[in-house]
């Protein structure tokens, strides 16, 4: 009887891994995503900020974008109901929150997570603005702080 169980469970075993390795094989199919935030389509948000979807939709859920602020842009203090995660490419973002007690210039090349729900300040460099890479696992929104 230890026989056919051992069977089974090799048969079983080997046909889980070549399930996993099936999906991850059809996962790795999917297109090369290149968008260049030189030739992105940039849509004006409101209030100095200006967004390019790369994937995703921002107002729905899990996203990219590049995003721009103008120079001097204030979003004031607000939160988000999801983690974002930013990549400067040009220009600076400005960070501060109740926790930091000094304003962060995230410059280019710098990376900065802010975890939802954060009560933060954000806005551009008073010169160059900021030009940005932006990711969420959920959909973008900005909460106004009380």
């Amino acid at each position: 009887m230890t026989k056919p169980l051992l069977t089974v469970g090799v048969v079983t075993t080997l046909m889980i891994a070549w399930s996993i390795g099936r999906v991850q094989g059809q996962q790795s199919r999917r297109p090369v995503i290149f968008v260049s935030a030189d030739q992105a389509n940039f849509h004006d948000t409101g209030n100095g900020v200006s967004m390019a979807a790369i994937w995703g939709d921002a107002d729905k859920g899990a996203h990219a974008t590049f995003t721009k602020f103008v120079p001097g842009f204030d979003a004031g203090m607000h939160t988000h109901t999801n983690d974002v995660w930013i990549v400067v490419l040009k220009g600076a973002y400005l960070y501060k929150d109740d926790v930091i007690d000094k304003r962060l210039v995230v410059g280019p090349g710098s990376f900065l997570r802010v975890p939802g729900g954060m009560k933060h300040w954000s806005g551009g460099d008073p010169k160059e603005g900021a030009l940005f890479y932006e990711e969420s696992s959920g959909k973008f929104d900005s909460i106004p702080a009380k």
